[in-house]
């Protein structure tokens, strides 16, 4: 008898054989190849043929898809940074600190009134399930990020650098709902929350992401300049650096995903030869996609229909509302006032910042999340509740984003994208 280890081999070196050599025809059809990964992850489930199985061991399966989500996503946020070529300056990501400062704390806290009023949920738990679910996804929202450096759209960029910075403030608010559970007097841990959750994990978080990225820069130059490395190992600096970077800011109680994002940002600007970030985004993004495949089939491995089934209504209410009210109304009220870079418009297109509302897109951030709470005090039943309401969340927002991504942003490039006015009021170069 075959080694059901084998047949898991075969199944998912055939599927990257299909989706490789079917990208051309799978790209233009409005069908993301995350809902491919997961319905072969069901598949393979214990709901399909059973030949792969997790759930045996609680604990193991949160280690594991914490372990996994954890690795895509510091890869995913590093891609993130070497993608955005705009200059430091706060009017031109003036589109990204709306969508972070105003948009995410609106997004945890009518999350946590929904838990709270709705589903039965203390505010410890509430508040925890709003900061779980509200950070957008940097590793499945790929057709609605940026392309490439050349691509200066303001859209793309807004839902690139969100992604690459929702870290800065959705894991404050996660330590914030792990002290809950544990101490529901918050004034016992709420200074101590500011001062080390907030403000010094933050500040850690950009400071190793600037130092750790520049030394090494600079050591590769020097190294460089005497010895060349070998072209085929070369691109692993870009590997070397987002772990270094992750791991020295975890040491320092620093946010490692901003950390990363920040050096990818860093490394963007430290080469005169722009062909160097570009090789590293390019191998990148190469283990970015393979490390989705194996996260999603992963997350369809897990699901069962029983508690899905269970926790269906209160899974039902929370996508309604997060997906239909109060990320698209969330959005609405960050931007306005919002002045576009990139038009004559004295405010943002009314299809625009629905385009911004509707690619809230959920997945792999909200994954480490969960089992980051799983293994710091979340348990029982509000840890069940709250992990099938998010994994329900999440496969909603992989088929509804998946579907509709590809034809919306056909609709924004003929209708909106290639409508903007050359010699705009106010420019990028401007800032320069």
């Amino acid at each position: 008898m075959v080694d059901i280890y084998i047949i898991d081999l075969f199944v998912i070196g055939l599927l990257l054989l299909m989706v490789t050599l079917g990208s051309g025809w799978i790209s233009r059809l409005p069908l993301s190849f995350a809902i491919i990964y997961l319905l072969v992850g069901i598949l393979l489930g214990p709901n399909g043929f059973g030949l792969i199985q997790l759930r045996r061991d609680e604990v193991f399966n949160a280690e594991v898809l914490e372990k996994i989500a954890e690795l895509v996503v510091i890869i995913s946020v590093f891609s993130c940074g070497l993608r955005i070529v705009r200059p430091l300056k706060l009017g031109v990501w003036d589109i990204t600190v709306r969508l972070i400062v105003f948009l995410m704390p609106i997004s945890i806290f009518a999350l946590a009134v929904v838990g709270k009023l709705f589903l039965g949920m203390n505010w410890a738990e509430a508040i925890l399930l709003g900061a779980i679910l509200a950070p957008t996804d940097p590793v499945l929202a790929s057709e609605v990020q940026l392309t490439d450096t050349n691509d200066q759209d303001e859209l793309r960029f807004g839902l690139t650098s969100e992604g690459g910075l929702n870290d800065a403030l959705a894991f404050p608010f996660v330590y914030f709902g792990i002290h809950a559970l544990e101490d529901d007097n918050w004034g016992n841990w709420f200074k101590q929350w500011i001062a080390v959750d907030v403000i010094w994990a933050i500040a850690a978080g950009i400071v190793m992401g600037i130092v750790v990225a520049k030394s090494i820069v600079w050591i590769e130059k020097r190294i460089q300049k005497r010895r060349a490395a070998d072209e085929l190992m070369e691109d692993f600096i870009a590997i070397s650096t987002i772990l270094l970077t992750y791991s020295l800011t975890e040491m320092v109680n620093g946010y490692g995903f901003l950390a990363v994002f920040v050096a990818g940002l860093v490394v963007q600007r430290s080469y005169r030869n722009p062909e160097k970030p570009l090789a590293q985004l390019e191998f990148v993004e190469q283990i970015e996609k393979l490390l989705e495949v194996g996260t999603i089939l992963v997350l369809g491995s897990i699901l069962l229909l029983q508690p899905m089934l269970k926790y269906g209504m209160q899974s039902l209410l929370v996508i309604i509302l997060l997906l239909f009210i109060i990320r698209p109304v969330g959005v609405w009220i960050s931007t306005i006032g919002k002045r576009p870079l990139d038009s004559h418009r004295r405010t943002m297109h009314p299809g625009t910042r629905w385009l911004f509302g509707w690619f809230g897109i959920r997945g792999v951030g909200s994954l480490y999340y969960l089992a980051y709470a799983f293994g710091h005090g979340l348990k029982g039943e509000a840890a069940e509740q709250i992990a099938w309401i998010i994994y329900t969340t999440i496969v909603a927002s992989v088929i509804v984003h998946g579907i509709s991504a590809t034809p919306l942003m056909k609709w924004y490039q003929r209708n909106l994208a290639n409508q903007k006015k050359t010699t705009p009021r106010t420019t990028i170069d401007e800032f320069e």
